[in-house]
């Protein structure tokens, strides 16, 4: 592993982002974004399609990105295989996961992590890569075809990995320094390595978060009766458990029904699901994950959206009215504490990416990659 330079970082534009404030969209607007006329782009990394939603993305000030990401290559390839220890620095600290296909291995701050679909993991400022993640051999066309889910079914967990990311402004905009380059990385010893490092932007209670699908907060709940949601079976919530570690800046839940004649949904039968979700979110986002949903904008008109589609809405402009068979929509609140932060001057995020491995000024050593204080206690 690098030998890491203990730098003095006192220059006080690279501790606290000091662009322009972030600001909500606070108007009555609705910006859909249709998956029939998604882009797949390899953005970033070859083996990954990004599918961004753009059009709600510039509807909100682009305060908030969310995209879906296809793996499409093997990941045996000399140019798509583990990627290099490496942060993000987005305003907030703010880095949301969802898996919705395959599975993967990321590796947070030293530690391994097995996800499949379902998982939620909410991180940022935490030294970490991505290890492994499975690939299906199909055709690019027929790979962005295969179903999507929350649900770990064997099915699912064979298909090409798949997620759904969501930072607070765009990925371009924030610094996003290597740590350790592929060429540099020790696997005998970097993966029990934590580190520290002073540039982060986190709000109070923000932190690393992981839900398993499969762990009792993450059952779903039936709606209470009288819930002006329409459907032919039950409808049911899933509680992601991302506000109080997202600095309390998003409320995210996850609305679905059975398949006709299934139980597919791992379910608590202890307490109805608390409604009041459906009102949280100065700007509200609800991606269709599989299925179709209805909705109604504020001027009593409805509309609809099918599996892949997102639409993006200011506060008290739509409603949920109608939820298909076999549907899994994830709804997220955007919360008014977005508008205290500010964004990273491309100054900034130039400085802070030049400085790469020379973050890290401290360093814990494991003694075991299951041993050892939990992921983010050296930021707390």
């Amino acid at each position: 592993m690098n030998v890491h330079a203990a730098i003095d970082l006192k220059m006080p534009g690279l501790r606290r982002p000091n662009g322009d404030p972030l600001r909500l969209n606070n108007t009555n607007f609705v910006a859909i974004d249709r998956d029939k006329d998604a882009s797949h782009e390899a953005t970033y990394r070859p083996q990954a399609l990004y599918n961004r939603a753009n059009e709600g993305f510039h509807a909100n000030n682009e305060t908030f990105l969310l995209h879906e990401v296809s793996t499409n290559l093997p990941i045996y390839l000399p140019d798509t295989g583990p990627t290099d220890f490496h942060l993000h620095l987005p305003p907030g600290g703010y880095q949301l996961v969802l898996v919705t296909s395959g599975t993967f291995t990321f590796d947070y701050d030293g530690r391994f992590y097995y996800v499949a679909p379902g998982a939620v993991m909410l991180q940022s400022a935490i030294v970490h890569r991505q290890l492994f993640y499975t690939w299906s051999g199909l055709s690019t066309e027929e790979n962005l075809k295969t179903p999507q889910t929350v649900v770990p079914d064997p099915m699912s967990m064979g298909y090409s990995g798949k997620f759904l990311e969501a930072f607070i402004t765009d990925p371009t905009t924030f610094p996003n320094p290597t740590v350790v380059g592929p060429d540099q990385i020790n696997e005998a010893e970097t993966p029990r390595v934590a580190w520290s490092h002073p540039l982060h932007d986190r709000p109070a209670d923000a932190g690393f978060w992981l839900q398993d699908p499969l762990e009792l907060d993450a059952l779903y709940k039936p709606l209470a009766a009288g819930t002006p949601i329409k459907s032919a079976g039950p409808v049911y919530v899933r509680d992601i458990g991302i506000e109080v570690p997202s600095g309390r800046l998003t409320t995210g839940h996850i609305i679905a029904t059975d398949p006709r004649g299934q139980s597919l949904l791992p379910k608590s039968t202890s307490a109805a699901a608390d409604t009041a979700f459906l009102d949280r979110g100065e700007v509200v986002i609800y991606r269709v994950i599989r299925g179709t949903a209805a909705f109604a904008n504020s001027a009593g008109e409805n509309f609809e959206l099918a599996t892949g589609d997102t639409v993006t809405a200011g506060k008290n402009t739509i409603n949920l009215v109608g939820v298909g068979e076999n549907t899994q929509i994830l709804r997220l609140g955007l919360l008014k504490g977005m508008e205290n932060l500010r964004s990273w001057t491309p100054t900034q995020r130039d400085e802070i990416d030049g400085l790469a491995g020379q973050i890290i000024t401290r360093k814990d050593i494991r003694p075991l990659r299951t041993e050892g204080k939990p992921v983010g206690y050296l930021y707390e």
